[in-house]
């Protein structure tokens, strides 16, 4: 599905939300450590912030006892994090789109071993979609594919944006949105899986 809604709304809770509580359930059935969802943004700022917000939720667990694990892994890590990541493989993994082609492409052992733990993953995301066009939409749209065929054909794909489609009646807005996902995911996404939102503030009232 995808999600178009202003900044600051809870986007990344629309997809943090299902997929924590899908990794939960699956890992009850199925312990073993591995990579189980992958979220891609378009700058390592973005994805540096989403991690200060997953640690705020996580805080209050020892290390040993936290229900998901998640790491960054965008080329700031130093060799011990990623060797750590390859020995003992995350629930999820937050990159960009240029480390998770390196990582599909490029054959050292250390970046193998993360696509093996990727086999079967459950889900992707790419948040802030209407940044992948023209020719990065173009590589954007490969890479996904790749990722579903080597990863898992029946892969979840999930795209967030505020900007993704402004102009036109709802119907149009959804057509577009419809059109445009499907295309970068190489998988139909109906107008009935792309949600608008927006902030409504409370009505006014006055104290007697």
């Amino acid at each position: 599905y995808v999600l178009t809604t202003g900044t600051g709304s809870g986007k990344s809770l629309s997809y943090f939300i299902p997929m924590v509580d899908a990794i939960i359930r699956e890992k009850k059935e199925n312990p073993t450590a591995r990579i189980r969802a992958i979220v891609i943004y378009p700058m390592n700022a973005l994805a540096n912030s989403q991690r200060e917000e997953l640690e705020k939720f996580l805080s209050d667990y020892s290390d040993d006892m936290r229900p998901i694990t998640y790491a960054r892994y965008t080329g700031q890590e130093d060799q011990e994090e990623r060797e750590r990541i390859m020995q003992n493989p995350p629930d999820i993994i937050l990159t960009n789109y240029m480390m998770l082609e390196l990582l599909m492409t490029r054959q050292n052992e250390r970046d193998k071993a993360v696509i093996r733990h990727s086999k079967g993953l459950q889900f992707l995301v790419l948040d802030e979609l209407h940044t992948y066009r023209g020719r990065q939409g173009a590589d954007v749209a490969m890479l996904v594919r790749l990722v579903r065929e080597r990863l898992n054909l029946n892969l979840i794909c999930i795209g967030t944006s505020a900007t993704i489609a402004t102009d036109g009646t709802r119907e149009e807005r959804h057509a577009k949105v419809s059109q445009f996902s499907s295309t970068l995911f190489g998988h139909q996404v109906p107008s009935s899986s792309t949600l608008f939102s927006s902030l409504q503030l409370p009505s006014p009232f006055s104290l007697p």
